[in-house]
């Protein structure tokens, strides 16, 4: 009977250890369970979410595109920020369009200048340009070229008319 007594004690014991996470598991139930099926529902979503990227990146084979792209190019200590470039560019610009009356060689040296930051635009953003190959007039299409297709990447390059003021955005 002493075992008897012995296990009897320890389970009373035990009962009275556990009743307070008892009562908290009785009267939290709701708040528990829903963060049990708020983790479940996350869960779920977070793994189909890294399927489709998955199957996205099959289809359209990724892997392949972002292959030839050397990404230590852009940690490079001398890189200039891009929008750093594109002010640049765009004061350049407006220099090069309302400049009348300046000497050939301020327009040599601006026109290089604002090829030097257009080329620097270009690698940034992994634009093939040949500025620096051509001359004349093939240069100054190439020119225009390259201002479209930056515009067209999301460089904003507004284009000034003679006489009149140029905006920026």
């Amino acid at each position: 009977m002493g075992i008897g007594h012995a296990l009897m004690l320890a389970l009373a014991f035990l009962a009275v250890a556990t009743l307070p996470a008892a009562f908290a598991l009785i009267f939290c139930y709701d708040e528990i369970l829903d963060r049990v099926v708020c983790g479940w529902s996350e869960w779920r979503d977070r793994r189909r979410e890294r399927r489709t990227i998955a199957t996205l990146d099959r289809a359209i084979e990724a892997d392949a595109l972002t292959r030839d792209i050397d990404l230590s190019e852009f940690d490079s200590v001398d890189r200039r920020p891009l929008e750093q470039i594109a002010a640049d560019l765009r004061r350049l610009g407006g220099q090069r369009v309302g400049g009348s009356g300046r000497s050939m060689v301020w327009d040599s040296a601006l026109l290089r200048a604002y090829d030097d930051r257009l080329r620097l635009a270009c690698r940034a953003l992994g634009i093939a340009e040949h500025l620096a190959e051509l001359e004349g007039v093939d240069q100054e299409i190439e020119r225009v070229r390259v201002e479209g297709v930056l515009h067209a990447a999301g460089l904003a390059l507004p284009a000034a008319r003679c006489g009149q003021r140029q905006r920026h955005r």
